[in-house]
């Protein structure tokens, strides 16, 4: 090779290289005027930022120097709080000790008006305790009179239930002579009603109906069936009361006919054991004394009772 093909050679990579630095120039040119833009740009914020920065300064200082001022009317206040709660303490216990004080006196002046009042009260009822005492005493006066009264009537029960006793025991003992010995009746009972299915009454301007009852048991054979049961009602001399309907029948007692008159008569069909009952309604009212209640059948007296009337 030629020292002018060398040459060309060389100047065709100065000019490529002077082209390069050219072009390299003009752009570095270009990012250094942006790079300027951008850096006027950032030199105006960072002068904003401190215009700011002074402006909030200020303010903090102004906020400070209100907080200062604050804190030490806060300090001045609670100090006045203190005091005036230390003045109502001081107040509050001073009421609280007159009230207390108007309290007693109060309470001093009830109980004065209390105690005038109990006074009045005890002095009342001491007056009617007197009274009463007075009255007591009168009471005990005619209860004791009552009670001699009492006592003598209940010395006449007594008598009278004597002679009731012995007067069932004598009619129980005529009885049992002429029952028959294993068809008979048990826990023979009879009570006076004032009516019907009301209450029991032994007085005789009260009695209204006379009702029996009674039980037959282990009854044998040979008297089981149909038979007739009478209530005979008559007076300790065995004469009937008045009977509107009187019923008229004779029995087998002792072997011998006895002619009867009746105040019921049911038709029974005689069991081996049974209670038989009767009620009779009484057509006139009945005098003081004593009754008798016999219960016959055909063949026998079943059993009886006494009642006394007063």
């Amino acid at each position: 090779m030629n020292s002018r093909n060398v040459l060309a050679i060389v100047a065709a990579i100065l000019l490529l290289l002077l082209c390069w630095t050219g072009y390299k120039s003009y752009s570095l040119g270009g990012q250094v005027t942006k790079l300027k833009a951008e850096n006027k740009s950032l030199t105006e914020k960072v002068g904003n930022l401190e215009t700011l920065k002074i402006d909030l300064q200020t303010q903090v200082d102004s906020l400070e120097s209100q907080y200062n001022v604050l804190n030490e009317e806060n300090a001045a206040l609670a100090t006045t709080v203190e005091e005036e709660q230390t003045r109502v303490r001081r107040r509050n216990a001073t009421i609280k000790k007159l009230k207390a004080a108007a309290a007693m006196q109060e309470s001093t002046a009830t109980d004065n008006a209390n105690l005038q009042s109990q006074i009045s009260a005890l002095l009342a009822a001491k007056s009617q305790l007197e009274a009463n005492i007075n009255d007591l005493k009168t009471e005990n006066s005619a209860l004791r009179e009552k009670l001699g009264i009492a006592e003598a009537s209940l010395t006449r029960a007594k008598d009278d239930n004597a002679a009731l006793d012995a007067l069932n025991r004598t009619m129980q003992s005529e009885i049992a002579n002429l029952t028959l010995s294993n068809f008979k009746a048990t826990a023979f009972q009879v009570e006076v009603e004032k009516r019907r299915g009301e209450k029991v009454t032994s007085k005789s301007r009260r009695a209204k109906s006379i009702k029996a009852a009674f039980d037959l048991t282990n009854v044998p054979q040979k008297y089981q069936g149909v038979r007739p049961i009478y209530m005979v009602i008559s007076d300790e001399n065995s004469n009937p009361i008045y009977l509107e309907n009187p019923i008229k029948a004779t029995v087998r007692v002792n072997n011998s006919d006895s002619p009867i008159i009746a105040a019921e008569k049911k038709e029974i069909n005689i069991k081996e054991n049974q209670r038989l009952s009767f009620n009779h309604k009484l057509a006139k009212r009945l005098k003081k004394g004593y009754y008798r209640v016999i219960v016959y059948t055909d063949i026998g007296v079943l059993g009886a009772s006494t009642i006394r009337l007063r």
